[in-house]
């Protein structure tokens, strides 16, 4: 085990140009955490956003951006059990993951999936440990139920389409060209809106015969508020994940929330306590890694940069011109 490894480390708040190759010591790792060594790591938006000076690390965490990995663990804490050297493991962090080991608490630990390479494996964690919490778990999104999905091709929406039409979700998604749409239906979407020219309200209320759908997961905030609610049925869920516009509204009107008994929820993963983690892994274990593990709902790479390129891959999603996920390969 070498003593310093190669991590990509964010000097002061800024652009993309801010990201450069550094030299640090390996993590060491706590009793109930593991010792990647890392071969892939995901590029997300809170990434950007803590680049930017926006999205700080919680207490504890390392400072070091990204927030999924794979790899082969290195080392175990005294407390683990159930994994071993040499598993290989992608895992949701709590930071620390551009980098050529990361620590992680073992609860937040899943198997590669069956045929799954490390790029592959390393798309998962982000998306499907927020999506299975907040559109399954707060959204309650059940089979025969319908729903809208903002951001349809984004690293969530990808994994949203596919989960909601796996367990038997009629699914309508937004996304902002006809390229994009396209790409919603080829990955399960029953219906796909260019929300640049289409108003998505008036879409689903059409689609829906006047019903509204059970269910909006939304990634936009502020700007969208209105329509969102307007796009619901009676005992529907809008789950707010980001606020990519904004999180405030002005002259709201909650009417429509009494009469037609809408619930307004939302969650954010990243402070939440490993024991929560883990529970969301082990329902991903129980109910979506077979899934996958069959071959069905695999994760959508768009690009892949070398660790040196992280700033590249920080302007590609600043762009918003790709399809799924943007990886780093590590080694």
């Amino acid at each position: 085990m070498p003593n310093t490894m190669t991590y990509v480390q964010a000097n002061g708040a800024g652009g993309p140009e801010v990201l450069g190759l550094a030299t640090g010591p390996v993590p060491v790792p706590k009793p109930d955490e593991v010792l990647i060594r890392v071969h892939a790591a995901g590029v997300n938006r809170p990434d950007v956003a803590q680049r930017q000076g926006s999205y700080p690390p919680p207490p504890g965490a390392s400072p070091i951006l990204g927030l999924e990995v794979a790899g082969e663990v290195a080392a175990i804490g005294d407390q683990v059990t159930g994994l071993a050297v040499g598993d290989r493991v992608c895992a949701l962090a709590n930071g620390g993951g551009y980098a050529e080991y990361c620590a992680v608490p073992a609860a937040q630990c899943l198997p590669w999936p069956t045929g799954y390479d490390a790029i592959k494996a390393g798309a998962l964690p982000e998306t499907a440990f927020t999506v299975w919490a907040n559109l399954f778990q707060r959204g309650r999104l059940a089979k025969g139920e319908t729903v809208l999905l903002h951001g349809g091709t984004s690293g969530i929406g990808v994994t949203a389409i596919q989960l909601a039409h796996e367990f038997g979700a009629r699914v309508f998604a937004t996304a902002g060209s006809d390229d994009k749409c396209a790409a919603c239906l080829r990955l399960g979407a029953d219906a796909a809106i260019n929300y640049r020219t289409q108003d998505f309200a008036a879409e689903v209320k059409t689609l829906t015969e006047g019903r509204g759908v059970n269910v909006v997961l939304d990634m936009v905030g502020g700007p969208y508020m209105a329509r969102n609610i307007r796009s619901l049925g009676m005992d529907g869920r809008l789950v707010l994940i980001a606020f990519l516009q904004g999180s405030k509204v002005q002259d709201f009107d909650f009417v429509q929330v009494m009469v037609r008994r809408l619930t307004i929820t939302g969650s954010t993963m990243r402070p939440r306590t490993t024991a929560q983690k883990g529970a969301i892994a082990a329902e991903l274990r129980d109910k979506v890694w077979p899934v996958l593990d069959a071959g069905r709902c695999p994760p959508v790479i768009h690009a892949t940069f070398p660790l040196a390129q992280a700033a590249e891959a920080h302007r590609l999603m600043e762009s918003s011109q790709h399809i799924g996920k943007i990886m780093l390969s590590v080694g």
